[in-house]
This record gives C-alpha cells, sequence and structure tokens, in this order.
C-alpha cells in the first residue's frame, strides 16, 4: 500500500512549525524601536496583514490589511492588493511621522505577495 503525498513522516516538522522556527530565528537579531519601529508582515491564504511595531512599548502604531474597505472590494490578483496594502501602510505611516522600519518579514521568503507588499510600502514613501 502506497503511502499518500500529505502523509507526515515521524520526525519531520510541519510548514506552519518551520515558518515558526525561521520567524524566531529573525526575530533574535531584528526589534523596533522608537527611532525605527518594526514592520510585521502576516500572510494567510487570501489576505495580507501588515503592522508597524514598537517593540520597546509593545504596542502597534499603524496597520494595514487587504481586509480594509478600500482594497477588499476591488478586482485584481492578490499580489496586486498586497502591494496596495503596503502603500496604503506607507500613507498611514507617513501620517502617524513614521518615515523609516525595520522589516519582518515573519519566516515567509521575500518572494510574491511579501515583495509586492515591501516594493509597495517603498513607493509610499517608507524606508527599510
Amino acid at each position: 500500500m502506497a503511502k499518500s503525498s500529505t502523509a507526515v513522516r515521524k520526525g519531520t516538522a510541519s510548514r506552519a512549525a518551520s515558518r515558526a522556527r525561521r520567524h524566531l530565528r529573525v526575530r533574535k537579531k531584528i526589534s523596533g524601536t522608537p527611532a525605527r519601529p518594526r514592520l510585521v508582515v502576516t500572510r494567510s491564504s487570501k489576505h495580507m496583514i501588515a503592522q508597524i511595531v514598537d517593540d520597546t512599548k509593545g504596542i502597534t502604531l499603524v496597520s494595514a490589511s487587504t481586509m480594509d474597505p478600500s482594497i477588499r472590494g476591488e478586482e485584481g490578483k492578490k499580489s496586486e492588493k498586497s502591494q496596495k496594502t503596503g502603500a496604503l501602510l506607507a500613507q498611514r505611516a507617513k501620517d502617524a511621522g513614521i518615515t523609516a522600519v525595520v522589516f519582518d518579514r515573519g519566516g515567509y521568503r521575500y518572494h510574491g505577495r511579501i515583495a509586492a507588499l515591501a516594493e509597495g510600502a517603498r513607493a509610499g514613501g517608507l524606508e527599510f
């Protein structure tokens, strides 16, 4: 009897656990300060959420996501919506007086929707 391709072998980590491990490895080196807060990216199969966080106080300064009414109703691919989310986040950050951030990709590869969000934020005026 053949094993299915979705079967998890004993001793192998799940995809989510591997991502969490990568994120912890990155978080050992990256921290948001009041002068340069951390831009955190969270990705699901449908949506992107981006927050700018001050780690010294433990608060979220600004946030944006593809669930925002201005982005959610629009047509387009997920990467296009991610880019618009980055631009919206950059606009909200400018309004809050934030110009420079540290990018925390959250253990995800800098590719596709993550890169599109970063490019949108850069185009909106955020400095990484």
